[in-house]
């Protein structure tokens, strides 16, 4: 009789990448990285941990996922490339490094997932991926617009990446959405003609008839998705820099996440992970989760275009 725990590995044991991910495998789909940079933090830092809790929560994760019904680092041939050697001392440096990380696996039509880091660190991947797609649309899910031009007198921050993707031209502008966003003013996004949909608006409308508007603003059009942790209510994701309350909860969060099942995404990215202001893990866990669901929506759009062509 065959020993069932013959190759099993407890939970614990980890490898160091996601869910114990190869470095490298025949022609990847997705490619995990790390991108642990947090020196452009107005407030709290040490989101630099974040790659590393996210990875260490993902070990209890399961291979399969039941809704969306793929495995989706399986059947992606998934690869987790670890983390970027960033230079905490210098943000343009470390766009560099992202940059051309991020275009080297998007021009070989692998889909990166970046693991951050504050959000500073989106405004180097937009910039590869308008280097790879051309102008691309963008999904942003936040409590913050992240669109305010200054902190101190410095124009590169984590609060300022979507207005500078929008001054270089990176993104179209009419094809930005911004989902879930309370804290402070969202009139800087709409001067810049951003489609900005508060909590409050998400909560009324109801996640089904705001991802239709979404879905109908983007169409096809090659889109990245950004996703700050501080989108989900503190009471359920503490271990964040920037916390606002009133926010969805993540049986919420994940059900809204599910259903961007038609969207043609090259790219992803999850930050403001802070580990240290959460010793439970429960943020790490909810992050790895959503990480898991946006392999599954590339899974999902694999199998779909597989069929297509037979």
């Amino acid at each position: 009789m065959s020993n069932p725990f013959e190759d099993y590995k407890p939970d614990f044991c980890t490898s160091g990448t996601f869910m114990r991910l190869p470095s490298e495998s025949d022609i990847p789909k997705i490619a995990i990285l790390g991108i642990p940079f947090d020196t452009a933090a107005s407030y709290r830092v040490g989101a630099r941990f974040g790659p590393q809790a996210i990875r260490q929560a993902s070990m209890c994760l399961s291979s399969y996922h039941a809704l969306l019904d793929v495995f989706p680092f399986e059947e992606t041939n998934a690869i987790d490339i670890g983390d970027l050697p960033v230079v905490t001392q210098n943000i343009h440096k470390s766009y560099g490094i992202i940059e051309n990380a991020m275009f080297d696996l998007m021009k070989r039509g692998i889909v990166p997932i970046g693991l951050g880091g504050d959000h500073s660190i989106t405004l180097a991947s937009l910039r590869a991926a308008a280097k790879a797609y051309g102008p691309v649309a963008l999904l942003h899910f936040d409590s913050h617009t992240d669109t305010w031009d200054t902190y101190m007198d410095e124009k590169y921050w984590h609060g300022s990446p979507f207005i500078r993707a929008h001054e270089e031209g990176l993104i179209q502008p009419k094809k930005v959405v911004q989902i879930g966003m309370r804290g402070w003013d969202i009139t800087s996004s709409l001067d810049l003609e951003y489609n900005v949909i508060s909590q409050n608006e998400l909560f009324t409308r109801g996640i089904d008839e705001v991802i239709l508007q979404a879905k109908s603003i983007i169409g096809d059009t090659p889109c990245f998705l950004t996703f700050d942790i501080d989108f989900v209510d503190p009471a359920y994701a503490p271990g964040t820099g920037t916390p606002e309350v009133g926010g969805f909860s993540s049986h919420k969060t994940l059900k809204l996440i599910r259903s961007l099942t038609d969207f043609n995404f090259i790219g992803f990215d999850l930050v403001e992970v802070l580990p240290s202001f959460d010793p439970t893990q429960t943020t790490a866990l909810l992050a790895a989760t959503i990480v898991h669901t946006f392999g599954s929506l590339v899974a999902l759009k694999v199998k779909q275009d597989s069929i297509m062509q037979k």
